[in-house]
Parts: C-alpha cells; sequence; structure tokens
C-alpha cells in the first residue's frame, strides 16, 4: 500500500482558497506546483497509508488555529518567492 502525505491536500486547498488574495503574477500549473513544492518542503508532512483517514487530519489541521495559520504563512511565504521569481513559460522575457 502506498504512503501518502496528506499535507499535499491541505496545502494544496489552501492555495485554492486564498489563491485571489495571493495576487499571483501568474496561476498555471507550473507556478502553483513550484508554490506547492517551497511550501511543503517547510511543513511537516502528514504521512498515512490508508487515504480514508485523509478527511480526518485536514480536519484537525483546520480546527488547530495556529497550525492554518502556519500553513497559510508557509504558503504565502511560497507564493511571494514564485511570484518574484516564476519559471515558467507563460513569464519568460524574449
Amino acid at each position: 500500500m502506498p504512503v501518502y502525505n496528506v499535507m499535499e491536500e491541505v496545502v494544496q486547498a489552501v492555495l485554492q482558497q486564498y489563491k485571489k488574495e495571493l495576487q499571483l503574477n501568474c496561476d498555471c500549473d507550473r507556478c502553483k506546483d513550484d508554490i506547492m513544492a517551497i511550501a511543503l518542503n517547510e511543513l511537516k508532512p502528514q504521512y498515512i497509508v490508508n487515504e480514508k483517514h485523509s478527511p480526518y487530519i485536514r480536519a484537525a489541521h483546520v480546527a488547530d488555529r495556529q497550525a492554518a495559520t502556519n500553513i497559510l504563512s508557509t504558503v504565502v511565504k511560497a507564493a511571494r518567492i514564485v511570484s518574484a521569481s516564476p519559471r515558467c513559460e507563460n513569464t519568460k522575457k524574449e
């Protein structure tokens, strides 16, 4: 059975929820993936082996205000890094 990091779902949900507020220079898949990678490297992973437990782990992070704030601030920081220096084709200078 594969190991699964629930934090990927949590970060993806935060990124989707706050996409407008983050004021991204580009919201292509590459930029969003870069934001997720940077954020996930900063956050503690939450591994599970049974995906049916995923909603419980996600709910715990939403209910814990400090954890939710930490995740949001990490995503904001990652979004600033990517927006300042995007690596996608949409923003490359000619």
